[in-house]
């Protein structure tokens, strides 16, 4: 399943999920208001296809595979433990980005900027929050781009379905990026910039992702990394994508959407045979 065209298919799909970054923060300027109850939906949606893909398709895979060169009970086990490790990889990654800078702790931009009189006096630590999402998005997309690349790679169907909820999801962080940026700078075009650059980091976690697995690729390296890739996906469902539809909208529409997104990735495996 390593033929150039399924690589460049992947990577085809990895770009587009980092880019639609680039969304968020056009919306940022063209939308007079985002609708939060199709945000808080969309979110839930996404959180739905991540979790029931990764649960029922990505970790019974990744077992299978290395089934294929452990006993049943030894392959289960690295299964168990490398999904275990992606969710504390991510994890960690989350732990070192400080709150203030991390777009997944969610910050009002009303409240930061409400009066004009305080609004110079913000413009620097709205500058330093912009930029240093961009920094933490960078950083949170690097491993998502080699989740995506990852599963397009293995089953290139269920990574146009990761690819879209991770775009989805891609779309406020844009906003977090670009809103402070051009608040602070009064620059459209420095805010998009910033913005865009940021989902550019998931197409580049693909690459170097597979220059440094490419050599020594094995059923059982496959089978660890895809299965650490659905702990990465569980852990952006639970710790990103859920809390923040439920800040944007009603509890109920985020649940409504994750059910939703379960059931579009169900009837999707289903109709494809996975």
């Amino acid at each position: 399943s390593m033929s150039t065209q399924n690589i460049l298919f992947a990577f085809g799909l990895t770009l587009f999920a980092g880019l639609s970054t680039g969304i968020g923060s056009a919306m940022a300027f063209f939308a007079k208001k985002t609708s939060t109850r199709f945000l808080t939906v969309s979110l839930g949606f996404s959180a739905g296809v991540m979790l029931y893909v990764s649960f029922i398709d990505i970790f019974p895979k990744a077992r299978e595979a290395i089934a294929l060169t452990k006993s049943p009970s030894m392959a289960t086990l690295y299964t168990t433990l490398a999904f275990f490790a992606g969710m504390l990889l991510i994890g960690l990654i989350d732990k070192l980005v400080p709150n203030f800078e991390n777009p997944h702790e969610l910050h009002d931009p009303q409240e930061m900027y409400s009066t004009e009189a305080q609004q110079k006096s913000k413009e620097h630590s709205l500058m330093r929050m912009g930029i240093f999402s961009a920094i933490a998005i960078a950083i949170h997309n690097f491993p998502e781009g080699m989740a995506t690349f990852m599963a397009a790679l293995q089953n290139p169907k269920v990574g146009v379905s990761i690819a879209i909820a991770i775009a989805i999801h891609n779309i406020p962080e844009g906003i977090a990026v670009s809103v402070p940026i051009f608040y602070a700078t009064g620059s459209r075009k420095k805010a998009f910039v910033l913005s865009f650059l940021s989902g550019l980091s998931e197409p580049l976690g693909a690459l170097i992702g597979f220059f440094i697995l490419r050599t020594f690729m094995s059923n059982m390296v496959f089978g660890v990394i895809f299965s650490a890739v659905a702990g990465i996906m569980v852990f952006i469902s639970l710790d990103e994508l859920l809390p923040t539809a439920e800040k944007y909208g009603e509890h109920h529409l985020a649940i409504y959407g994750v059910m939703s997104g379960m059931a579009v990735m169900a009837v999707s495996l289903v109709l494809l045979g996975g």
